[in-house]
């Protein structure tokens, strides 16, 4: 941006270019950083490309990044293939020839041509700028780059074509040209992909809850034998324990009111409980059958509780359990 070289090298191609009767469309990424992965789309009537960057430090930009990404992801590969490109590198660093060799390598890659560019370490911005023979450069190489898209030259074969044809990994998406342009937008659009993320969440709940329902007797895991085993201990007491099973993500709840017990699979506030239990369900089938109780499995750590420690103590006398063999 400010006492950038690079904008002074796309303004001398701009100006040939134009002179040549050429339209010209620039994008700035860092303008379009919201937007990057629907500018693919602008390729369908381009007949060449310029990737400029600018090299300030290690490699090209993160933003340059993303675009060659989103060409990757999104673009019309058949129409990369007849598209030519023109790496423009200015750099006030090393590493000029490994960023143009990385830009080169992607668009070939994707399948597209790519054809002889400007690569320039500028150590003075005034005296490069200024420079007449600099300049001439620059407007022979922009020439050039017309000529070889006015006249589809010919480009010398390169193994990346090779590689791309024998390793391609990337699998098309069979959508027309509207369902792609719309998938970019949708993409691009932070909102509605972090809504789709909360959405996905939702549904694997759900799903998770329908499959966990599909048993019969999954659904009603330990409810039947807490039923079975319960003894009422008096008409006044009342308590609300939940039982978290962390393999299985799923809370048993079990609510006695005096001599009436209801016991199901659901979800409670933990200021809604008397206690709070945490364990897994191989904790939960040696209760049921008689081979440890609740006090047991909390004194040997295999379940943790929280809340009233007396109401703890009271569970073991409302459930006795028959050990099975």
């Amino acid at each position: 941006m400010i006492e950038d070289p690079t904008i002074y090298v796309m303004n001398r191609i701009t100006s040939v270019l134009e002179e040549l009767r050429v339209q010209v469309e620039r994008f700035n990424l860092y303008e379009q950083k919201s937007n990057i992965t629907v500018l693919p789309n602008t390729l369908k009537e381009a007949d060449g490309i310029i990737l400029a960057v600018n090299l300030e430090w290690l490699g090209i930009g993160g933003y340059m990044h993303e675009f060659l990404d989103s060409c990757w992801l999104y673009a019309n590969k058949d129409k990369i293939r007849s598209t030519y490109m023109m790496p423009v590198v200015v750099a006030t660093t090393y590493g000029e020839r490994d960023a143009e060799n990385m830009l080169v390598k992607a668009w070939e890659l994707m399948g597209g041509l790519s054809a002889e560019g400007i690569r320039v370490f500028v150590e003075n911005q005034a005296e490069f700028e200024t420079s007449m023979p600099y300049r001439a450069i620059i407007e022979k190489k922009s020439e050039a780059f017309y000529r070889i898209i006015n006249q589809k030259g010919r480009i010398l074969p390169s193994s990346n074509y090779v590689v791309k044809e024998s390793i391609h990994v990337s699998q098309p998406l069979d959508l027309t040209p509207q369902e792609s342009e719309q998938l970019s937008k949708y993409v691009s659009d932070d909102a509605r992909v972090q809504k789709q993320k909360k959405d996905i969440e939702e549904l694997a709940v759900l799903f998770k809850g329908m499959l966990g329902s599909e048993g019969g007797e999954e659904r009603y895991e330990f409810e039947k034998n807490f039923r079975e085993n319960f003894k009422p201990q008096g008409k006044d007491f009342h308590a609300i324990y939940s039982v978290y099973f962390t393999d299985v993500e799923k809370t048993l709840i079990i609510e006695i009111s005096g001599e009436s017990l209801r016991c199901y699979y659901g979800e409670k506030k933990e200021n809604e409980v008397d206690m709070a239990a945490k364990t897994t369900r191989e904790v939960m089938n040696r209760i049921v059958n008689g081979r440890t109780t609740f006090q047991g499995a909390f004194m040997s750590g295999e379940l943790t509780c929280k809340g009233d420690f007396r109401t703890l103590r009271t569970f073991d006398n409302f459930f006795t359990f028959n050990i099975l063999s």
